[in-house]
């Protein structure tokens, strides 16, 4: 039975020196997980077994009862086995997705600190680290989320700091921003176990080409997002990018990137169509917006956070964006998604 679901036929086969017991990795799936970043980690796996013919790894999908997990897009995925007492040295990701301080409670948080008081390795895939700092696996260590939470993951824990490379191996904790940057973390822990040679061999079989290291980010640069490589354009927005919080002056800005006030006001007249100010206001309202979605802090808190002055300017501001107000979006956000 393992074998047949563990080691799959294929054309191609790698020489790989190794007689152990196969390194058993178990999947947490919290509700919402993104499929395609827990997808992405599990194929590494098998093909690394059908290149090598014979059983490097074996994959266990795990759930907070047994039950099946609906994905963030609405697909189920049927659990092998409840939460349970996992054996030392065991690699244990938790996968996450969409409303990440909503898909675990105590008794999840419970398990992983027993599970790492035991001896397994953890990692977390997508918003996995939601969990794995609530329970206290992070500490000082480097670790990432998906960019999209990042910002709502600074707000509920201030002390710690997410890279914004695409994954993130720090001894034995392992994270990564979901996608196919799943597939990047996998294949560094496949070099780390058995080799270039295979992980070299599994990346071209999955039609992957690795990044070569955890650092790349996971966004594009400012310079592709603007579209120019104008070199002051993309200083002053990346001033603005970090300064969301406490948001400087126009002039403080274009005093930073060495610019005139009407220099760096042509400038993004001319790239980007608007003016400092409305750029500026955008990257503010675009923090609102994702801690709108993905915290439940008080509107009030998410205007600060987003550095407007008060309730009332958020809500002017977003209204004439998104054409409704901070509190009924988030109404009627939650009531759609059934919260």
């Amino acid at each position: 039975m393992d074998s047949q679901r563990f080691l799959p036929k294929g054309a191609i086969s790698v020489d790989v020196p190794y007689d152990g017991p196969p390194k058993a990795f178990h999947f947490l799936l919290l509700p919402n997980t993104t499929m395609l970043a827990f997808s992405a980690a599990i194929e590494p796996l098998r093909i690394s077994n059908q290149l090598a013919r014979k059983q490097l790894f074996e994959w266990y999908v795990l759930s907070a009862d047994g039950a099946p997990v609906t994905c963030s897009n609405g697909i189920c995925i049927q659990a092998d086995q409840p939460m349970h007492d996992l054996e030392q040295g065991a690699y244990t990701f938790v996968c996450s997705g969409t409303e990440p301080m909503a898909s675990f409670d105590t008794r999840i948080l419970n398990w992983i600190r027993r599970q790492k008081a035991h001896g397994c390795d953890f990692g977390g895939i997508c918003t996995g680290a939601f969990a794995l700092a609530k329970a206290g696996l992070i500490g000082d260590k480097k670790f990432t989320v998906h960019w999209e939470n990042r910002p709502g993951f600074c707000e509920y824990f201030p002390t710690m700091t997410p890279t914004q490379s695409l994954y993130e191996i720090d001894g034995k904790l392992r994270t990564c921003g979901g996608g196919h940057a799943s597939t990047d973390m996998m294949l560094e822990v496949i070099e780390e176990l058995f080799g270039n040679a295979l992980a070299i061999n599994v990346s071209e079989m999955c039609l992957h080409r690795r990044v070569g290291e955890s650092g790349s980010n996971q966004v594009s640069p400012v310079s592709a997002l603007l579209g120019t490589r104008n070199a002051k354009l993309v200083e002053a927005v990346q001033i603005m990018r970090d300064n969301i919080e406490s948001p400087l002056s126009l002039e403080a800005v274009a005093d930073q990137a060495s610019l005139s006030r009407r220099h760096m006001e042509r400038l993004f007249q001319q790239h980007t169509k608007m003016s400092p100010g409305q750029y500026y206001n955008n990257l503010r309202l675009d923090r609102a917006f994702a801690l709108l979605n993905e915290t439940d802090l008080s509107v009030s808190e998410i205007a600060f956070a987003s550095g407007f002055s008060s309730t009332d300017r958020l809500s002017v501001h977003f209204r004439g964006r998104y054409n409704v107000s901070p509190h009924n979006f988030r109404r009627s956000w939650s009531h759609e998604s059934g919260n």
